[in-house]
């Protein structure tokens, strides 16, 4: 570990080493790879060319879980998460440790996540931003209820205790659950603007594959942890997205046992607080 520091990042990756080679460098150190089984040579390019980034190779796909093992292996107080195409701007992670430090109750503090060489805003940190919930006297800024997995820092204890990314979602709309159940624990989520990441997000390789994880992780993700109704809505929002929602449907059907397993109700105020989120989404 990096003598005096306060914040780990911990990237998960699967057959993307050429974006690898451009952000790795871009990381305060220090650093713990998860490759999600690779076929395209990453770690041993990674050890090669990047010796100081810890390379835990997982065997297989383990999706947003990925990210836990990073966790579990850091010594540091804070973990950072980075995808393959981003990266923390200079003097960000130890603005973000600062802010950590001051706000003992915060759990999760959400970036100013800037896309493409254009830096434009992107739209979730914009809602965040804006957020309906308000400024809790003992947090840095707004209280959200969700964030962008390649824009925040963890407390890496509340991170663990809530019990990290779960493998019913998998990947995609990962998010979700794991913010409201540090919420639903008593953490503080909140959205700081002046802690900046980049994201150079390639052009999807599979746009409607894509549509298909949203459709599907929306309702897993309620039936974890919404009412009975949200879960009947987002089957219908399902529904009625055409093909990429059906077979987004089809596919939440077949994790609904594990789903089932893991299922409990928020908190009545949590769950009041993100039906709030959600009116003010539209």
């Amino acid at each position: 570990m990096a003598d005096g520091a306060r914040v780990t990042v911990v990237v998960a990756s699967k057959d993307r080493l050429r974006a690898l080679a451009r952000s790795l460098p871009l990381h305060p150190r220090p650093v713990i790879l998860v490759d999600n089984g690779s076929t395209d040579g990453t770690p041993a390019f990674v050890r090669k060319h990047f010796p100081d980034v810890q390379v835990v190779e997982a065997g297989t796909n383990l999706g947003a879980p990925a990210r836990n093992v990073g966790v579990r292996l850091a010594e540091t107080p804070y973990v950072a998460f980075a995808d393959d195409d981003s990266w923390w701007a200079p003097g960000a992670l130890d603005r973000a440790a600062d802010v950590l430090d001051a706000h003992p109750r915060l759990a999760v503090l959400g970036a100013r996540v800037l896309v493409g060489p254009e830096e434009r805003l992107d739209p979730v940190s914009e809602q965040m931003s804006s957020s309906p919930l308000g400024v809790e006297p003992d947090l840095p800024g707004p209280s959200v209820l969700g964030f962008l997995a390649c824009g925040v820092v963890v407390r890496r204890k509340a991170f663990l205790d809530a019990g990290g990314f779960d493998d019913v979602i998998f990947f995609f709309g990962e998010e979700e659950r794991l913010a409201v159940d540090l919420a639903a624990r008593g953490w503080g989520l909140a959205y700081v603007d002046d802690v900046v990441a980049h994201h150079h997000p390639s052009p999807s390789r599979d746009p409607r594959g894509r549509q298909v994880l949203a459709a599907r992780n929306a309702v897993l993700t309620a039936v974890l942890r919404r009412p009975w109704r949200v879960v009947a809505r987002r089957s219908f929002d399902a529904l009625r997205g055409g093909p990429a929602g059906w077979e987004g449907l089809r596919t939440a059907v077949r994790r609904f046992p594990r789903a089932l397993a893991a299922r409990r109700e928020l908190p009545l105020a949590v769950e009041r607080a993100r039906r709030r989120l959600e009116r003010a989404d539209g």
